[in-house]
């Protein structure tokens, strides 16, 4: 059982974390391709973006993540035998700032904040993030995303640059994150003590590995609670 008082910050990814990101991947995805007559279900759609978003990133990781998203649009809908018009290219950046965030979130934050100064690692660009914050009511001592450090996690280098922007020691830094593959494998790598926050029914949109997380938690509610800040 980890003992949350011995950190000083907690990072949090955003997009499966917080935003739940794959409502609103599987809302714009099938939206496009049910107007193209094309079905494919939640669990085909997930399945889809978790293989095709990594190779796009990896590809140019530099690019901006709105055209990240374009290109991982555009290549769904080759997969499944659908040509996309340039609006319905932009269906999942246009609609990022819009996507929920999971209803335990706001109340979590706000026990952890506190007692633990608060940051937020995240494959965004700066624009995108800035909706979402809003909707989890701000309050992030910190934030590093994909667009400022020119790379996407897993690369190291998002967790270099916002463990200098911390100052922390990472014996005193925990990260809480939804994807393994993004966000607990490097949180291995770099000795980080880690939070996986495993939601029943989700992690289709990432990748599987053989991260190890030092706790799992069903929600971010119950990660408040063992903190006893509830």
């Amino acid at each position: 059982m980890l003992d949350l008082d011995r950190f000083d910050w907690i990072s949090f990814d955003c997009y499966g974390t917080l935003v739940d990101w794959e409502t609103g991947i599987a809302d714009a995805v099938g939206g496009v391709l049910a107007a193209h007559d094309v079905r494919r279900s939640r669990a085909e759609i997930m399945a889809l973006y978790s293989d095709i978003e990594p190779r796009v990133q990896a590809a140019q990781p530099s690019r901006r993540y709105r055209d990240v998203l374009r290109e991982v649009m555009a290549a769904i809908g080759e997969e499944v035998g659908v040509r996309c018009t340039a609006p319905e290219l932009d269906c999942l950046p246009d609609s990022l700032p819009r996507w929920p965030v999971f209803p335990d979130v706001p109340d979590a934050l706000r026990a952890l904040r506190a007692r633990h100064q608060l940051a937020v690692i995240s494959n965004v660009d700066d624009d995108l993030f800035a909706g979402s914050a809003e909707r989890l009511g701000g309050g992030f001592d910190m934030v590093v995303t994909a667009e400022q450090v020119g790379a996407y996690k897993p690369d190291l280098r998002n967790f270099h640059i916002a463990a200098e922007r911390m100052g922390v020691e990472r014996a005193r830094w925990l990260h809480v994150a939804e994807s393994l593959y993004h966000d607990i494998g490097p949180a291995n790598r770099l000795g980080v003590a880690c939070v996986w926050v495993d939601r029943p029914g989700r992690g289709g949109a990432t990748r599987p590995t053989d991260a190890v997380p030092d706790l799992v938690v069903p929600d971010l509610a119950a990660l408040a609670r063992m903190a006893g800040r509830d």
